[in-house]
């Protein structure tokens, strides 16, 4: 019905096309100009957060009246495009590191840091022009150029609807799109699940970073992990035609040096077989005193393409150890939110650490059968080995800063397998033509506990002069045992009328999920064990009323997985199936050629569960309801400037607590306001040369479901450079970047009701020279 509803009321608009030109003549334009990158000197901003946000978007409003002009002198601004000088080529890399045959990269867009568009999981690659949800891709050159050290440092530089806490040298990434809490568990390698590291991901061997927004169970299914605000793909390097070999130097302050390789060589008839390798190695202290971090990354690529087909094989193994890792702490009843101390303060003792291992093998094949037909197969398996020792629990007594730490040890093993077997085809039928998906996905794991708090571990000490004792002595009993298994079966069809202009999308998918949990000292499965399944249906409607201008709306819902009702409830072992969150989403796509913007409103409801405290029954009675709003744009407005970034609104209500006594609070640890600009600019005159620069601004946030306690929103600035030469006929890229400018000491909230230190101001230099 939501779904009519929209239809309805869009068709009812009229109808201003003109006849589409050619895809590929627009695909050849966006990709012409890939220009290098650099900073805009920054005006003097309004003073609250709030008012930066806002600013931000409004100043930016001058930057779109160049493409605007240059649309109105032109009757097409591909055709105004096509006039000016043709800008520096795209590096080797870009331009063919793509695999051919069967679903090929959608190519670059203009500015060479963002894609045309991505994969949208059962439908295929897609441009964003023809895609009816919220998507992004980021391109290797922009992850390189931004000296990226994990994909939340990617993809929440610019865009305004991802959040993230700023935290850096804890044991795990963390980060929320649209207002709900992402797990990183849940990011997928070419669409499997279960297959990305399970805390921390490198970026070296990706060569693009996706995010889909909102829900996703038709597309994608169910998340192993729940998250309901969006999707991050990452698609694996490939060898490119051009053969690579690049040597790349880096260093962060404080002092940690490393070394990344990366070569990729194609060879056979037709160079149909292709080999990349990346490997990555960075040790040393950081910004934050008393801590050390050690990164380490080998991945192998080898793949096959046909005039029909491809074949790929990628293996990888990381190791990431941080000595003196950071945490998070909450605050006792009636305590105040103190004054954050010095962003490089260590909230935990230097002989806390943490390790995580992943390594993983993905076997991925597709082949058309026909013309009309494509069929394609993934398996891949993976292994996950964590362990920290250190705090386990910290809150903060008073106002003073006096906290109580209590120490112990966690570990975990977990070994994932993920598959998906599908087939993808088109046909016309009376003049309606048809893009229709099937497919099929499995995912299972194995996770065991182990661990134990210290007893007589309990230290008190201060957040502004930390002082710890002697290291504790560590033990690894199994405290948990649990295994999972998702299937599922989906099925879509894409109907397209008047000349593809409108697009329909309709489709379904089944859900089945088992848990078991095993009893540590027997063995033994427990019981009631957790079996149950979920039919998510989806909608949307795309229309494209020029060749610049896309409409769209959809309905779509999300899975999580559900629970068992706790011994200490009244329908103890009762257990609910997996819960259904539910998006509506209407938004526009404005294409200028080498600049575009995207505007979306959308509102997403979300269950939650609690324990009535009346009748003691526990349900997934709550919900939490998030209205919002988001404009953003990227691409090359002006030959030598490039930008990416927008503002976004979004409204997360508390609508269902337990007894209403929380009813229409804000939802926690997520600010309702953001504006980001990521900024270009290659000097004149100054051939290879460009200043890069960064900001992000964001409201307060509250950390109790009262709304009685907040932390103050703030500022950050980014800056830096590049110079791109040649040292004996070698190209050689020098990058140099500043986070956090002006050294700025704020609270971030890494998880509900706790606080975290902000990163501290931090030096970023590196030196690439391809042979």
């Amino acid at each position: 019905m939501i779904l009519i509803c929209l239809t309805s009321s869009l068709f009812k608009c009229k109808n201003t096309t003109r006849h589409l030109s050619l895809w590929s003549h627009r695909v050849s334009i966006r990709t012409l100009h890939t220009l290098s990158s650099p900073a805009l000197a920054l005006p003097a901003l309004p003073r609250t957060p709030l008012a930066h946000a806002v600013f931000i978007g409004l100043a930016l409003g001058s930057c779109t009246l160049a493409p605007i002009a240059a649309h109105a002198d032109a009757a097409n601004p591909h055709e105004a495009a096509e006039e000016k000088p043709a800008p520096p080529e795209l590096p080797a890399t870009l331009i063919d590191a793509q695999a051919s045959a069967a679903d090929p990269l959608p190519p670059v867009y203009a500015g060479g840091q963002v894609a045309t568009g991505g994969r949208v999981g059962l439908l295929g690659n897609k441009d964003f022009m023809e895609t009816p949800f919220s998507t992004v891709s980021y391109t290797d050159t922009y992850i390189q150029d931004l000296q990226a050290r994990d994909i939340t440092d990617v993809i929440a530089a610019t865009d305004p609807s991802v959040f993230s806490n700023g935290l850096t040298g804890t044991y795990s990434e963390n980060y929320s799109i649209r207002g709900f809490q992402t797990s990183v568990s849940d990011m997928t390698i070419d669409g499997l699940f279960g297959m990305a590291p399970y805390y921390r991901a490198s970026p070296e061997m990706y060569e693009r970073i996706e995010v889909l927004k909102g829900p996703s169970a038709l597309l994608n299914g169910m998340p192993p992990g729940g998250s309901v605000g969006g999707i991050v793909n990452l698609i694996p390097k490939r060898a490119g035609d051009t053969p690579l070999t690049r040597l790349t130097a880096t260093y962060a302050s404080d002092a940690q040096l490393g070394g990344h390789v990366d070569v990729g060589r194609r060879f056979g008839e037709g160079n149909q077989f292709g080999v990349r390798f990346n490997g990555m190695y960075r040790d040393g202290d950081t910004a934050i005193d008393d801590q050390r971090q050690r990164n380490v990354l080998s991945s192998l690529a080898l793949d096959w393409r046909g005039e029909r087909g491809k074949l790929s094989l990628d293996l990888f193994d990381t190791d990431d150890h941080i000595s003196g890792q950071n945490r998070g702490m909450g605050l006792a009843a009636g305590v105040p939110v103190p004054k954050p101390p010095k962003n490089d303060t260590l909230l935990n003792p230097d002989w806390a650490y943490v390790e995580t291992k992943d390594k993983g093998v993905i076997l991925r094949g597709e082949y058309e059968l026909n013309d009309q037909l494509l069929a394609y197969g993934a398996v891949g398996t993976s292994k996950t080995d964590y362990r920290y020792s250190g705090a386990l629990t910290a809150t903060v007594n008073n106002s003073a800063g006096d906290f109580t730490t209590a120490m112990g040890q966690l570990q975990m093993e977990i070994h994932k397998t993920s598959a998906e077997v599908g087939l993808r085809g088109h046909f016309d039928t009376f003049g309606i033509n048809h893009q229709w998906s099937v497919n099929a996905t499995q995912y299972s794991d194995t996770q065991k506990d182990f661990g134990r708090r210290a007893a007589g571990s309990n230290w008190t000490t201060n957040i502004y002069n930390p002082v710890w004792g002697p290291k504790v002595s560590e033990a690894w009993p199994l405290i948990a045992h649990t295994e999972n298994d998702l299937k599922s079966y989906g099925i879509a069809d894409t109907l397209s009328v008047l000349d593809d202009r409108v697009q329909l999308t309709l489709g379904v998918r089944r859900q089945e999920v088992v848990t078991d949990t095993y009893n540590t000292n027997t063995g033994a499965r427990n019981k009631p064990g957790y079996d149950t399944h979920a039919t998510t249906p989806a909608g949307a409607i795309l229309f494209k009323l020029t060749d610049e201008l896309s409409l769209y709306a959809n309905y779509i819902e999300g899975l999580s997985k559900g629970a068992a009702a706790p011994i200490t409830a009244a329908n103890y072992g009762d257990v609910f199936a997996p819960y259904k969150s539910k998006q509506k989403e209407i938004g526009l796509k404005l294409d200028l050629g080498t600049f575009s913007h995207t505007l979306a409103l959308y509102e997403i409801k979300r269950p939650g569960s609690y324990t009535d405290p009346v009748t003691n029954i526990f349900s997934f009675g709550g919900e939490q309801r998030n209205r919002g709003v988001e404009w953003s744009f990227f691409g090359a407005p002006l030959p030598d400037v490039r930008l990416m970034g927008g503002v976004a609104y979004v409204d997360p209500k508390l609508t269902k607590t337990a007894g209403g006594a929380n009813d229409g609070k804000t939802a926690t640890a997520y600010p309702k306001v953001q504006g980001k600009l990521g900024m270009e600019w290659d000097i004149p005159g100054l051939d290879g040369l460009t200043l890069t620069g960064n900001v992000t601004s964001q409201s307060k946030q509250y950390i109790n479901a009262e709304n009685s306690l907040s932390i103050p929103g703030y500022t950050i600035f980014d800056v830096g450079a590049r110079f791109v030469t040649q040292v004996a006929n070698k190209p050689v890229t020098l990058r140099a970047n500043i986070a956090n400018l002006g050294d700025k000491d704020y609270w971030g909230v890494p998880l509900t009701q706790t606080l975290g230190l902000g990163a501290p101001r931090t030096y970023q230099l590196s030196a690439s020279v391809d042979f």
